[in-house]
């Protein structure tokens, strides 16, 4: 990792950009995640614009419109190619947590294409599913910009603020944002059913006839 940092702060600052974007984008459209997990390369992208070769606020407004752009195009394939993808040999060892996958977009819609962002499988595979799940675009699109503005201002910050200890703040921030998108999907889920029951409660009461 240190050779491809190395790399980027010999090249062009604009190519340097045009490389993290691209990273990023091709994570969730192309399932480069697979090999390169995004979250690298937002936060190598923040170590670049911490020795001052680009604009931390390019560096930021890039990886999040990449992020957003990427995950649209996984879910115009997913609409369109979804099965083909679903079933192909790409994902033949990861089918179990394909399988996970699909049951969080399932229980929880646009919620997990937001907290999906965080957590690097579910990064790479959310758009495609919520694509072939025919999920209403404008939905996810508000879920995506949600958790693409997020995610990628975080880790560019990340990086920035690590400056030479990005190796460790990406091990450290990839296990802990996993653990924090775990507690806070329970914690919404248990929080929407208490919701539910008291609505449905009311509705019980008021069409209970009145003595």
């Amino acid at each position: 990792m240190s050779g491809i940092l190395n790399g980027l702060l010999g090249i062009n600052p604009f190519l340097a950009l045009a490389l993290v974007g691209l990273l990023v984008f091709a994570e969730d459209a192309l399932f480069v995640g697979f090999v390169i997990p995004g979250e690298t390369a937002a936060v190598l992208g923040g170590v670049v614009a911490s020795r001052g070769h680009v604009d931390l606020w390019a560096m930021m407004g890039l990886v999040v419109v990449a992020a957003v752009i990427g995950d649209a195009v996984g879910y115009s394939l997913g609409k369109r190619f979804g099965p083909r993808i679903v079933n192909g040999k790409v994902l033949d060892k990861r089918r179990a947590k394909l399988v996970q996958a699909q049951e969080f977009l399932r229980r929880h819609g646009g919620y997990a294409v937001f907290f999906g962002r965080f957590v690097a499988f579910f990064r790479a595979v959310m758009p495609t599913l919520a694509g072939t799940s025919r999920m209403h675009y404008p939905r996810f699109l508000v879920f995506n910009a949600a958790g693409g503005l997020a995610w990628g201002v975080g880790f560019v910050l990340l990086g920035y603020l690590a400056g030479n200890s990005y190796e460790a703040v990406a091990r450290v921030a990839g296990r802990g944002i996993t653990a924090a998108v775990v507690v806070t999907a329970l914690a919404t889920l248990v929080l929407w059913r208490v919701r539910r029951a008291r609505r449905e409660r009311r509705g019980r009461l008021a069409q209970e006839p009145e003595e």
